[in-house]
């Protein structure tokens, strides 16, 4: 069931142990589920509970600690042939068979990280991690070492995420369809989903965020789906996703004849997306884009509406967020942009005391020359339903 080959793993360990050696880690504890699949394969939705793999810094084996649930999805989803079970029992610490673990790979003692930046990771299993490990060895945030190597795409991975970019691409022509006065908002995010199931993707690990009248002016979901009105906006918000990689899209629709503001609105929109996908230039850094994104919004006048962020990295994510951060792309983020990233950009435009909203976004895929390429082919432009 694994879905690179065995050699892109083997590379990608390897790049985790450089980075381990250049922070001084002996080991490294993985709690987030996008790193188990990231560096073995390794696919679950068992990450709510406590479960983690163990890399040491030299070439052994990475060994997994998993409650017995997940014993045959790590054995035929991954690489990894040393699988440890924790089992459920009143007042039990996982910890204990953690500790039994490093105690045989010789770390007692040693510099261990540990991602603390992790829906796989939660408060009282940190709190459980630290009365143990610590004076026993020196636990070391290492959140944003496998994030480092991930947010450069491999071909293969790439791949991937084309593949979710068509499914997205379809997903919101199959919305846009079926929108239009009087339709029932979840009929319409229900049409949005068959596209990507029935072109072989995964269920997006969030969303789609959609909504109408006021529910438009929402950058989150809310529950509460509604009748759209005979004059109606509907701000959709979604990704397709293939093995877990994602591509994001973001419309604001017209329902009825666009009226003036919506339309001025929209051009502002389409200006500040062209600004910031001219900005995402290898050479460039990340916050320049938003810069991009301010400077178009502001001249236009719009400054009280727009966001102070607009976009971030993508990449294979779990539930609860598509958005694969860092980066978040906002003024002052000094980091560099280099060729095989993938960045969703999106411009909103939020008027709460007119009650409109409108807003766009896509996928990009930063290149070594020029203006990075947009993974949608759907033109950019105002939709009225």
């Amino acid at each position: 069931m694994l879905h690179f080959e065995r050699s892109e793993f083997d590379k990608r360990l390897a790049d985790t142990r450089k980075l381990m050696q250049r922070d001084g880690l002996d080991a490294l504890i993985v709690f987030a589920q996008e790193s188990h699949f990231y560096l073995t394969g390794f696919d679950t939705k068992g990450f709510v509970f406590f479960q983690c793999a163990v890399v040491t810094a030299d070439d052994a084996p990475v060994t997994l600690l998993t409650r017995r649930p997940d014993l045959e999805q790590a054995r035929r989803t991954s690489i990894i042939e040393d699988i440890r079970l924790w089992y459920d029992a009143p007042g039990v610490d996982p910890t204990s068979e953690l500790q039994e673990i490093l105690t045989e790979k010789g770390l007692k003692g040693a510099r261990v990280g540990v991602e603390l930046r992790s829906f796989g990771l939660t408060g009282d299993n940190h709190e459980l991690l630290r009365q143990r490990f610590t004076d026993w060895c020196t636990l070391v945030d290492a959140s944003y070492l496998v994030r480092e190597l991930r947010l450069i795409k491999s071909e293969a991975e790439i791949a991937y995420v084309r593949q979710a970019a068509e499914l997205a691409d379809q997903s919101l022509e199959a919305m846009v369809a079926a929108s239009g006065p009087g339709v029932f908002e979840g009929r319409i995010a229900a049409a949005g989903i068959a596209p990507i199931l029935e072109g072989g993707g995964d269920m997006p690990p969030s969303g789609p965020v959609l909504g109408s009248g006021d529910r438009a002016l929402l950058v989150r979901s809310a529950s509460g789906y509604r009748h759209l009105d005979e004059e109606d906006q509907l701000t959709i918000e979604h990704a397709g996703s293939y093995r877990h990689y994602c591509a994001c899209l973001m419309r604001t629709l017209t329902i009825g004849e666009a009226g003036a503001a919506h339309r001025d609105m929209f051009s502002a929109t389409r200006d500040a997306m062209a600004a910031m996908t001219d900005a995402a230039r290898v050479g460039n850094t990340i916050g320049q884009i938003d810069d991009a994104h301010r400077a178009t919004f502001d001249a236009a006048g719009y400054n009280a509406a727009r966001m102070s962020a607009c976009g971030y990295s993508l990449g294979a994510t779990y539930a609860p967020s598509w958005m694969d951060v860092p980066p978040m792309i906002h003024s002052g983020n000094d980091m560099p942009i280099r060729a095989g990233m993938i960045l969703f950009l999106h411009a909103i435009l939020i008027d709460g005391p007119r009650n409109l909203a409108m807003s766009a976004g896509y996928t990009i895929l930063t290149r070594e020359s020029g203006a990075p390429e947009v993974l949608s082919r759907l033109p950019l432009e105002l939709i009225s339903r």
